[in-house]
């Protein structure tokens, strides 16, 4: 109860100060130097430049383009050196005179900063929180303070913030079973196996994330994917083909609906993209090529199933309380349902999915007998990272945005591709609405290319971190992202060639 305590007041006092910053003027104070500049200050001189003329337009303009995406680039190379600073951690955690009797009461224990503080610097969920705050004393130092208060409070966090109410009632014990037992009814069809469970987890809940939103599929996908598959022990080779196959597949089954996928939901309206468009140019298409690699995957390790441990059998006796098999009564599933309905419809609308939340945890501490202790820290440090890469990405505008203009359909849907994989898609696709003039084949090519990119790396999708947070325990020593990448690069060929060459 403390502890559910303690995040519950974590979560007023974030949403405390989303809100105070939601209802500050958008307009600057007179006098105050905005960063970054706004894109359509610089078009406006820019007629009849080369896009690298433009990019030394920019740099020159303002220098602190520059400075922003080198520290965005920094953080992104500490990503690649997450699993040293893990592994000097626990080198420095082995030094003899860190080395205790159990029976030493642990307050008691010598103090291992060292250690410590690897193991900070190796938590990716954070990497890009600690390089936010590089880029709040730089900005603060080069410009002002109020520039930087100003810059930090006018971003939207609320997608993180939706992020995290998510994951937390999606991850509650009546969802999950609800989402067990009708996921149960595809498995059954292979008798219930582990292949059959895989498949299913990796076609048919990807597909639903165009109806629960793309973090939920994530999180009730990762945790069955947990309890289904990598508890059984599959080889290092097969536990990252799964992993980058979950990322792209959640990436591109989110594009049947406009509502569900952060990079498809930045140009909806914009671009005036209905349900009816996006499934007759991406959906039926992204469910075609979701079946193909799923298939394609389960051929190449069809062997590798049957060296599997063979699952546990569970009861409602079970002595891990979490694992109970005991059901949920029906009025509280239903229930659940409706808190996981709300939070969808209200997406856009702090003030309305958080009170909801709120709410939501009193409900759970009520039906306490049929539930599971919510858990914060994994959905918090999602929602963390998350706003580590907002505050980043709205200074790589400046480059991203001419880049974007000056490339052809092809070039377009391979660069955004590219692209996607070193910034959130969401911020692709949003850029893309900035550059005047887009042809509807562009805006295709774009969108395209951001969705079939969103597997490649962590940060290439919002829902991912929450795919790494619930399945890293299942790597010895933490989920590689050369590891990330190998898994997800044929994914992400082959659901490219289903948008583009399928037209």
């Amino acid at each position: 109860m403390k502890h559910t305590f303690f995040y519950l007041m974590t979560i007023i006092f974030l949403h405390g100060g989303l809100t105070a910053a939601g209802s500050s003027s958008a307009i600057p104070p007179e006098g105050l130097e905005v960063t970054p500049i706004p894109l359509h200050q610089y078009t406006e001189k820019e007629v009849g430049m080369t896009i690298q003329e433009k990019l030394i337009h920019r740099m020159a303009t303002d220098s602190f383009n520059l400075i922003a995406t080198i520290v965005f680039i920094l953080a992104i190379i500490h990503t690649f050196m997450a699993k040293k600073f893990l592994a000097l951690a626990h080198h420095y955690e082995k030094l003899p005179q860190y080395q205790t009797s159990s029976s030493v009461p642990k307050e008691q224990r010598p103090i291992n900063i060292r250690a410590s503080i690897c193991h900070y610097l190796g938590e990716i969920e954070v990497i890009f929180g600690i390089w936010a705050m590089v880029l709040g004393v730089l900005l603060t130092l080069l410009k002002s303070w109020e520039t930087t208060l100003y810059y930090f409070s006018n971003r939207n966090y609320t997608e993180p913030l939706f992020v995290v109410v998510i994951m937390a009632i999606s991850a509650s014990r009546p969802i999950i079973k609800f989402a067990e037992s009708a996921l149960k009814k595809f498995a059954s069809l292979g008798n219930g196996s582990p292949a059959a469970w895989w498949l299913t987890l990796l076609i048919i809940a990807p597909i639903l994330g165009s109806f629960i939103t793309e973090p939920a599929a994530m999180t009730i996908a990762a945790l069955l994917l947990s309890k289904k598959f990598y508890d059984l022990e599959p080889s290092n080779r097969f536990k990252y083909g799964t992993l980058g196959l979950l990322f792209v597949n959640i990436s591109v089954g989110g594009t049947l609906t406009h509502f569900a996928a952060p990079p498809v939901l930045m140009v909806a309206g914009t671009w005036g993209w209905d349900t009816a468009y996006l499934f007759t140019h991406f959906g039926w298409k992204a469910c075609l090529g979701i079946t193909l690699t799923a298939t394609l995957y389960f051929v190449f390790f069809r062997k590798e199933f049957s060296k599997l441990k063979r699952p546990r059998k569970l009861s409602e006796s079970s002595t891990i309380w979490e694992q109970r098999d005991a059901s949920v009564p029906l009025w509280i599933t239903i229930t659940s349902l409706g808190f996981l309905v709300w939070t969808i419809v209200n997406s856009h609308h702090p003030v309305m999915f958080i009170g909801g939340f709120l709410v939501f945890i009193a409900f759970s501490e009520i039906t306490a007998l049929h539930q599971n202790p919510i858990s914060l820290k994994t959905p918090l440090l999602v929602g963390f990272f998350l706003a580590g890469i907002i505050l980043h990405g709205g200074f790589q505008g400046w480059w991203i945005e001419p880049v974007l203009g000056s490339l052809g359909e092809w070039p377009l849907m391979i660069g955004a591709t590219v692209l996607t994989a070193f910034n959130d898609n969401a911020a692709i696709t949003y850029l893309a609405t900035l550059v005047p003039n887009f042809s509807e084949s562009l805006k295709y090519a774009v969108v395209a290319g951001a969705v079939t990119g969103g597997g490649l790396t962590v940060i290439a999708n919002a829902p991912n971190p929450a795919g790494q947070i619930i399945l890293g325990k299942h790597f010895k020593e933490g989920i590689s992202p050369i590891g990330l990448f190998l898994g997800a690069l044929i994914p992400t060929l082959i659901l490219g060639a289903c948008f583009m060459v399928i037209r």
